[in-house]
């Protein structure tokens, strides 16, 4: 098996019921595994809610972490339109000229720096590196930020062989406070002070709920980002017939883009909790009990995607989930979008060949599933084109 491959785990129970049962800190989690039970489910707002006990939703559970809701991620509708008002137009900036500019120079300087080298690290001295730096555009902040945020490692909420570690997740919360204060005393025209300015419904946003959009802004792209891009890496190092069919064919870059993001699903699953007694793929579902919705799992359903264990860089129908679904899809699509097109077309541009020199999966226990979701450390050698 080439070391890019992500094998699918989920494919037998998907096949033969639907879902799947995972523990979750005695907080169980029946996991919906066919794409229509995501989507039905994920539209579904009023039975399977987003909107409750703050941390609840996501899998692992934070409710140990954090009170603090994420906006407009724990909202439901009507509030959650509410709130997408204010912050949508904000994160569709990265389709704007100037920002693919400055981004496209920040990828290219960052593939430059690992050509000149022997051997790179690639979760953390170029997938950490890029997301930290482009989330300084996203964010409207200083360029030098991003050494603070690189220097917290590649996960915000945990630590080595913890799933929820709160001290280092303090460590965010303490400085997202802090620059709101900042931001207050002294706005600028960063996301802080653009948020502090904002009225939903007629009222400002309150401090904690710029903290709330905040946090997610931070923790929602940080390790799916970096795991986009690492696997896409290791993809190209097993395939470099691939890079050199980009660089010939730049046109297909949106539909690799796409692809790319179907088979590597970086984010696994997220979770909703039941409002009252129903159903899920033809088993009952107790309120208050919690479902996910496995992106992974609906990005693999051969009943939609034909050959759906393979990268197919040019995949004509393509209707996967990897963004989320519905009113709750992902506010960041279009920044990641944008990291990836430019990231694509320029190592079809400057690379020749990749070299995979060592590797670690990263593996997540999900009880009843294995899932590979990426490396914990994939070392490389790029080869330039020239």
């Amino acid at each position: 098996m080439k070391r890019s491959e992500l094998p699918d785990p989920f494919e037998q129970a998907r096949v033969e019921t639907g879902f799947g049962e995972m523990n979750d800190q005695n907080d169980p989690v029946t996991m919906l595994l066919r794409l229509k039970d995501v989507r039905k489910t994920a539209h579904n707002w009023k039975t399977f809610q987003s909107g409750a006990e703050p941390g609840r939703i996501v899998v692992p559970s934070e409710v140990n972490i954090r009170d603090t809701r994420q906006i407009p991620f724990e909202v439901d509708p009507p509030m959650h339109g509410e709130y997408r008002k204010v912050v949508e137009p904000w994160f569709k900036r990265p389709l704007e000229e100037a920002y693919q500019a400055k981004l496209k120079q920040q990828i290219n300087d960052i593939v430059d720096e690992v050509l000149a080298k022997d051997s790179v690290e690639v979760v953390s001295d170029f997938s950490l590196k890029l997301q930290s730096r482009a989330l300084t555009l996203l964010l409207n902040t200083p360029y030098e930020e991003s050494d603070v945020w690189i220097g917290w490692g590649t996960h915000v909420f945990r630590s080595e062989g913890v799933a929820l570690d709160g001290d280092k997740a303090n460590i965010l919360y303490d400085y997202i406070d802090a620059e709101i204060d900042r931001a207050i005393e002294n706005p600028t025209n960063d996301l802080y002070s653009v948020l502090l300015n904002s009225e939903v419904n007629g009222k400002k946003l309150t401090k904690e709920e710029v903290k709330g959009v905040m946090i997610l802004t931070f923790a929602g792209g940080r390790d799916t980002v970096i795991n986009a891009v690492t696997n896409s890496i290791a993809y190209f190092a097993d395939h470099p017939e691939s890079l050199s069919r980009l660089q010939q064919a730049p046109e297909i870059t949106g539909k690799a883009v796409e692809e790319l993001i179907r088979y590597f699903s970086p984010l696994t699953h997220m979770g909703r909790v039941v409002t009252e007694d129903t159903q899920v793929c033809e088993h009952a579902a107790k309120a208050d009990s919690r479902v996910s919705l496995c992106w992974a799992s609906a990005n693999r359903d051969g009943n939609v995607f034909d050959k759906p264990n393979e990268v197919v860089l040019d995949r004509k129908v393509n209707p996967h989930v990897a963004f989320g679904f519905s009113h709750h899809n992902c506010l960041g699509a279009t920044h990641a979008r944008q990291i990836m097109h430019i990231l694509l077309t320029t190592l079809a541009q400057k690379v020749k060949s990749i070299e995979i020199l060592d590797a670690k999966d990263n593996v997540e226990d999900l009880d009843q599933f294995q899932r590979k979701v990426g490396f914990d450390s994939l070392t490389v050698k790029f080869n330039p084109s020239i």
